[in-house]
């Protein structure tokens, strides 16, 4: 594997690093006054304008790998320019690049028939509009997204939904337009995962109520939100159905592997951020007659960060990499791992740069405590850590063989030396 970067990711990083440095980080504080000022559930006026400026620019919609309607570039190649992106938390939007309207637009552009691409994917990408996804619910435990239990019944030439949703991030967006729905089509399915589907819900429509919002460890993430959506026997067309009924996991697996990526890349970018700031703050403190970043713990936790970020890095685009060349179903394991390592990564350096900072770690001055808050929602985001740790032990253990205890209860198990695909040990005898 060469992770060395392509001469158009390089040029491409340098712009969006060159942007960042004169348009983004310098109005941070900006953006975060034009949130607090007025009515928070508006469009930031400042970020508008940041927008129109880098897609001037062609710092646009660098994702959809295999679509002429992105920027052509493969996950490997997209991944360093998501962490670049991930230095800010406003970024990402910046460059529309933001969730979840970059799932959603893949999964538009991947299943979505040529009207449905023409009414929203097309406004999506001009960023015109925006977007939300509704599928955790608070009634079931949405780790399993089996237990998902919204309906949608076919009557006629329509579909009827009944449910409620929460956490369902944009839909308090005033620009959110277009709401994809995952819920139960067939029950009895003796299949579990054929249960499911996915529709589209325009916004707003009637029946649709999109209520109280959820703050993420008190940040509303103003205007964007996570608010509770009510399903109140909701009628779209038919035609709102995606790829057909019982292929709601199907889609959700080809939206959730690339967008495990994102987020991964993203809070790697947040990581190299904090460990900036960190060591900013150590030099410029002194505590028992010298430097604090002289005092030895401090050393290392730099180092360990350092170690972790890289680690993380690679392990990502190790991930990346495979996606692009065997696929999102091949690279299960790997998508797993990063998903489980990468969010822990970013909450222990954040929680080590928030510590460098003492009590200003946990204020709003320095946006430590938002950037920890991000990344510790992401451990649940996107399917939580327990899930993907089962899912990685199972196919792990996939690779060495059928269970014995599947075998028959009392089947003979080889010796550790003679079992296949196991190295034998050597022995040391003092």
């Amino acid at each position: 594997m060469n992770f060395e970067y392509s001469d158009k990711t390089k040029r491409l990083q340098a712009a969006i690093a060159e942007f960042m440095e004169a348009n983004v980080y310098p109005n941070e504080e900006r953006i975060i006054q034009q949130i607090d000022d007025g009515d928070r559930w508006q469009p930031v006026p400042l970020i508008e304008e940041l927008k129109a400026k880098a897609k001037a620019q062609g710092l646009w919609n660098f994702f959809l790998p295999e679509s002429e309607r992105g920027a052509g570039l493969s996950n490997l190649e997209y991944a360093p320019l998501c962490e670049e992106m991930g230095r800010s938390m406003f970024a990402p939007e910046i460059f529309n690049c933001s969730a979840p309207d970059t799932g959603n637009m893949e999964v538009l552009e991947r299943y979505g028939a040529p009207e449905h691409k023409e009414q929203w994917l097309k406004p999506l990408l001009a960023g015109e509009i925006r977007s939300a996804f509704a599928m955790t619910e608070p009634e079931v435990a949405s780790s399993d997204a089996t237990n998902v239990d919204t309906r949608i019944t076919r009557d006629g030439d329509e579909y009827v939904i009944n449910g409620r949703k929460w956490y369902t991030s944009g839909a308090l967006d005033p620009r959110c337009r277009i709401m994809i729905v995952m819920g139960k089509t067939d029950p009895d399915n003796p299949s579990r995962h054929r249960q499911q589907s996915q529709i589209l819900v325009p916004l707003p429509w009637p029946g649709v109520t999109v209520k109280r919002m959820h703050p993420v460890f008190g940040y509303d993430d103003a205007p964007h939100g996570h608010p509770e959506v009510i399903f109140d026997n909701v009628r779209v067309p038919a035609s709102h159905m995606l790829l057909g009924e019982g292929r709601g996991f199907e889609i959700a697996q080809g939206r959730l592997g690339p967008g495990r990526i994102h987020h991964c890349m993203r809070l790697i970018g947040s990581a190299e951020r904090a460990l900036e700031r960190m060591i900013r703050r150590l030099r410029l403190r002194h505590a028992f007659g010298k430097a604090v970043s002289e005092q030895t713990v401090w050393q290392e936790r730099i180092a360990e960060s350092r170690i972790l970020i890289d680690q993380s890095r690679l392990l990502t685009l190790k991930a990346a990499y495979m996606m692009d060349t065997v696929g999102n179903k091949a690279a299960l394991k790997e998508i797993g791992m990063i998903k489980v390592a990468v969010p822990n990564m970013a909450c222990q350096v954040i929680d080590w740069a928030i510590q460098s900072f003492g009590a200003a770690g946990v204020s709003a001055e320095y946006g430590l405590a938002y950037q920890y808050a991000n990344a510790r929602l992401i451990r649940i985001a996107d399917g939580p850590d327990e899930v993907h740790r089962n899912q990685i032990a199972r196919l792990e253990m996939k690779a060495y063989g059928e269970e014995p205890s599947r075998r028959g209860g009392n089947a003979h198990v080889p010796p550790r030396d003679q079992a296949p695909g196991l190295v034998r040990t050597p022995r040391f005898i003092a």
